[in-house]
């Protein structure tokens, strides 16, 4: 099985915020809703939702505040070990040595980052 063969889709888009209350009244103004809320070694976490469309942003008060700001891509994989092993092996630019899990949603996710060829970061993602 392909690596293409295990994405069902875009999973979320990562857009780290300066200012988290301001970016939430933004985008519920757009009809976004609040889906999940977390906190990250200290960083709030907050998923947005408008249908099929998951925003999840960060306070890390590295937002850049200019075109290009968004910090990754999160495609949903139905097994993450096999697209880990299968990135790697297709020579990609694999971020993270292994596979990593942070306690989001009812379950957690279990995740790898990878890079684009325009630097942008390709986070491979599986709810759990």
């Amino acid at each position: 099985m392909a690596v293409g063969d295990l994405v069902t889709g875009v999973q979320h888009i990562g857009l780290p915020t300066n200012d988290m209350e301001k970016t939430i009244a933004f985008y519920t103004g757009l009809g976004f809703q609040i889906a999940h809320e977390a906190d990250d070694n200290g960083v709030r976490v907050v998923f947005l939702r408008q249908k099929n469309l998951t925003i999840e942003t960060y306070e890390n008060g590295q937002a850049v505040g200019h075109s290009g700001a968004i910090d990754h891509i999160a495609l949903d994989v139905t097994d993450v070990d096999s697209a880990f092993e299968q990135v790697k092996a297709m020579g990609y630019d694999v971020i993270d040595p292994a596979v990593r899990f942070l306690p989001f949603w009812e379950k957690g996710v279990r995740f790898f980052n990878a890079k684009g060829p325009n630097a942008e970061t390709i986070e491979f993602s599986q709810m759990l």
